[in-house]
């Protein structure tokens, strides 16, 4: 057996069914014999049924709880029969003659124990952790500090990514990413395993230096890519990062530095989560509260504008002015419902839609609108102000956002359903097929043409063949190309990511598979495009779900002398309302529990209550259930309460 491949899943599904994919596609060409494993962290998702499925040849695995990275690669490494061990991250994807490019480096490198390749992102962005330096105190300090990302191609700066060696050329290096490790069987035996000390991050790190210690080499081959989705679009910012990363570091130093370097390790490591946090969770803060109070305070100033212009105008023409509770509690109980409304109706979400801003603010005013109406006629300012100061705000928020755009995000759409315009590379029948997947999961979607691998001018979807894919990508403006890999080899896939622009999107289709993966995080479900269950899980809807809940609960509560006549269970209405207003309920969920849906809280009503005639058929309820977590939208639960008056006491 020449080589063994380790493959350690936890709930990634469709990125574990695309790698294997590619790695069964590479072994096909390359003439070793070689063996796959998939360790499986216990995961909820599909992820064991499909390998059995779709990877019978497969070596599979299954725990029965997280045992982390180290101990699950073990387990199979410890059961290995080739020569070579390949620890593989489910999130990539390698080339067709990847594994012969390796293994032929290795056999004419015995001094090589570990072996690491170039990476790209998702977008074909080289991923600097495919080669990295020892993290040596001085080495962590320039990294912690951020002088290696002011420095980079410097010697004494760049050492944690090694900068200054270059991307293109095959390099002697201290470190290997556990993203993509390539062992000598012989080299693991000596130096031992990964160690079980650390349960993510860090182990990659320990086993290159002790390779390196054993008497091995570990080398960068620059010879082949592979896609590594997650890589650099790791939340790095994040609190839990800083913590986790950091710790491993930390370890890493008292298992291998002296005492005194250790010591001061450790300071620096503990000085820099503390830094880091802070700097992380105030940079947040800051990042999501900036352009709403930039809103409010725009609208704070122009309210207070047309108050006094109505004051002066039309309310106190002789004289007089509002209480001083307008401007106190009035004016900013408005502002922060209209910012409310629109950070629910997804106005704060880049790409900023101008639609999402009017929906918000049209919401928001009816809100009070409503408010208003209930409250003592001592409360009552102007329904002028509210109307007049609504619509003016409105535009100035759209205002905001048009100079953020010009001049910070440049992310602002003013189409609500397609921004994006789309290619399918491949031939077709593959074309066809993934185009009919898209239509599954986008009302919309703004697919341009196809790419073929050769000419075909009479096709009506026709815009030319895989050699002027570039060509076709400026001429028709592309934001999106969508790789067919049943006909595209990944090393053509990867010359496009690294050659075109870096504001294009790119996905790849799996032959014979119901998903499309693009994300440039293993953690960003919503860039995949699934056939099943994409809707309502996605953050907009979740968002705009439980919005919708809210608003819906204070209706019914601002209008209960009308509705509470409605339902048969008059104290369970009642409880109802305030059960969904504190997100303890939903008005609309699931008519069971459903381990194969995305998760809801439970709800007053089901999808079945929306159709007359469905009582008892479960078969039906749960069909229903699919459908609404397929295509969900808010004017379903909206059509299934209106439906349902009687039973809002359930």
């Amino acid at each position: 057996m020449k080589l063994s491949i380790v493959i350690v899943n936890y709930n990634v599904e469709h990125f574990l069914d695309q790698c294997l994919q590619s790695v069964y596609k590479a072994l096909a060409v390359g003439p070793h014999q070689a063996e796959v494993f998939v360790v499986d962290n216990n995961s909820v998702d599909g992820s064991i049924q499909m390998v059995k499925e779709k990877f019978p040849k497969t070596i599979l695995i299954e725990n029965k709880e997280n045992l982390g990275f180290s101990k699950a690669n073990n387990q199979a490494v410890k059961i290995a029969q080739g020569e070579y061990i390949l620890l593989l991250n489910p999130d990539t994807v390698v080339q067709e003659d990847t594994f012969t490019k390796v293994i032929s480096f290795m056999d004419s490198h015995p001094d090589a124990g570990g072996l690491g390749v170039k990476m790209i992102d998702g977008k074909g962005k080289f991923l600097p952790e495919s080669k990295r330096g020892l993290p040596t105190p001085w080495v962590a300090f320039y990294k912690i500090f951020g002088f290696s990302k002011i420095f980079p191609r410097s010697k004494k700066f760049g050492r944690y990514h090694l900068g200054y060696l270059s991307k293109d050329e095959n390099h002697e290096v201290d470190v290997l990413s556990g993203a993509f490790m390539l062992m000598r069987k012989s080299a693991l035996d000596k130096v031992g395993l990964l160690d079980e000390t650390y349960f993510m991050y860090g182990e990659d790190i320990d086993l290159s230096y002790r390779i390196i210690k054993g008497g091995y080499k570990n080398y960068y081959f620059s010879d082949t890519t592979i896609i590594h989705y997650k890589g650099e679009s790791t939340k790095k910012s994040s609190v839990n990062y800083v913590f986790v990363f950091y710790k491993a570091m930390v370890i890493f130093a008292k298992k291998h530095f002296s005492k005194q370097n250790a010591g001061m390790f450790s300071f620096l490591i503990h000085l820099a989560i503390y830094l880091r946090a802070g700097l992380a969770v105030t940079a947040r803060i800051i990042k999501k509260l900036t352009l709403p109070l930039l809103d409010g305070a725009a609208m704070f100033g122009l309210l207070f504008l047309i108050k006094n212009y109505w004051e002066a105008n039309h309310k106190y023409v002789d004289g007089g002015s509002y209480p001083p509770e307008f401007l106190q509690l009035a004016v900013p109980g408005y502002i922060l419902t209209w910012l409310i409304s629109i950070a629910v109706s997804g106005g704060y979400e880049k790409p900023y839609k101008i639609m999402r801003v009017i929906r918000g603010m049209f919401v928001g005013t009816v809100f009070i609108l409503v408010i208003y109406a209930l409250l003592p006629e001592t409360y009552r300012f102007s329904r002028a102000i509210i109307l007049v100061g609504a619509a003016i705000s409105t535009l100035a928020v759209l205002a905001l956002r048009l100079m953020a755009h010009v001049y910070f995000y440049k992310k602002l759409s003013f189409d609500p359903v397609a921004t994006k315009r789309i290619i399918i590379a491949g031939d077709k029948e593959e074309c066809v097929r993934v185009e009919g997947l898209i239509r599954t999961t986008q009302q919309q979607p703004n697919i341009i043409g196809y790419v073929f691998p050769d000419a075909d001018y009479t096709h009506p979807k026709y815009l030319g063949y895989a050699a002027q894919l570039q060509e076709v990508v400026k001429i028709y403006q592309i934001t999106e190309i969508i790789f067919c890999a049943k006909n595209i080899p990944a090393d053509r896939i990867m010359q496009t990511m690294s050659g075109t622009s870096a504001e294009i999107e790119y996905k790849i289709a799996p032959p014979e598979s119901e998903f499309i993966i693009g994300s440039n995080s293993i953690n960003t479900r919503g860039e995949l495009y699934v056939v099943d269950l994409n809707s309502i899980n996605k953050a907009n809807n979740k968002r705009r779900k439980r919005g919708l809940d809210m608003v819906v609960s204070l209706f019914f509560f601002s209008f209960l002398l009308i509705f509470i006549w409605l339902p048969k269970n008059k104290r369970g209405f009642f409880t109802n309302i305030f059960s969904v207003f504190f997100g303890k309920k939903t008005w609309v969920s699931y008519s069971k529990p459903n381990n194969n849906l995305p998760p809801l809280k439970s709800g007053v009503l089901t999808p079945s209550d929306g159709i007359k005639g469905i009582t008892s058929d479960d078969l039906t309820k749960e069909k229903l259930d699919v459908l609404y977590a397929k295509d969900y939208r808010v004017k379903l639960d909206l059509n299934i309460l209106w439906k349902s008056l009687g039973k809002l006491g359930n």
